[in-house]
């Protein structure tokens, strides 16, 4: 009797032990996932072709952002969405669009990103990954739709300088065609980008670390 309530007690003590584990683990993962991480699944084509509708990823909160990583943002025409962006203009920058070429501070930046002149096709109609309209900040900010995303005092810095306001970044999508970015809904605030894309985790045959 004394080694079976011996044995129940082992067993007692080595479920508690599992439960224990399990629950560290679990509290680990959600803090990681909450303070350092955070996971997220593409919706949409504005990132393609690096990225399609569906692929799962995970992003590295307060990392340092750099021109050309992929960033997921609070998106500023939808409370409670996010986006998915490159990062292309910095704060206090001059980005200007022509003929599908980005210049920052009047030189042509690379984007071997992009897929010019490469047909797809959305909806029955074809698009191109890389067609850009011309634009700078100043001929954005002349309308009052592009207006509302800003405060006075940055919608005076734009027309004044031409670059992007300070604390603040120039996302687009790869897909230029289709994305609805910062040539739409301005400049993305610091506090407003969730993270960096680190790993494209899903689907697994295109497991990817950036």
């Amino acid at each position: 009797m004394a080694e079976k309530k011996e044995e129940k007690e082992s067993w007692g003590k080595f479920f508690l032990d599992i439960l224990i584990i399990w629950v560290i683990l679990i509290g680990a993962y959600l803090l990681l996932f909450h303070f350092v991480l955070s996971n997220d699944t593409v919706s949409g084509l504005s990132m393609q072709p690096t990225f399609q509708n569906g692929d799962r990823l995970i992003a590295e909160r307060h990392a340092q952002i750099k021109r050309g990583e992929v960033v997921i943002v609070k998106a500023p025409d939808e409370p409670g969405a996010l986006y998915i962006k490159r990062v292309i203009g910095l704060p206090g920058e001059k980005i200007v669009s022509k003929n599908n070429q980005i210049y920052i501070n009047n030189k042509k930046i690379a984007q071997p990103w992009l897929k010019q002149g490469t047909k797809l096709i959305d909806n029955g109609s074809d698009t191109f990954y890389s067609e850009t309209q011309n634009f700078t900040m100043q001929s954005l900010m002349r309308a009052r739709t592009y207006q509302q995303y800003f405060t006075r005092a940055q919608i005076k810095y734009v027309q004044d300088t031409g670059r992007i306001p300070k604390g603040t970044y120039f996302v687009m999508g790869d897909h230029r065609s289709v994305s609805k970015d910062s040539r739409y809904i301005g400049t993305i605030k610091r506090s407003s980008i969730v993270g960096v894309v680190k790993v494209r985790y899903w689907p697994l045959n295109q497991f990817k670390v950036y």
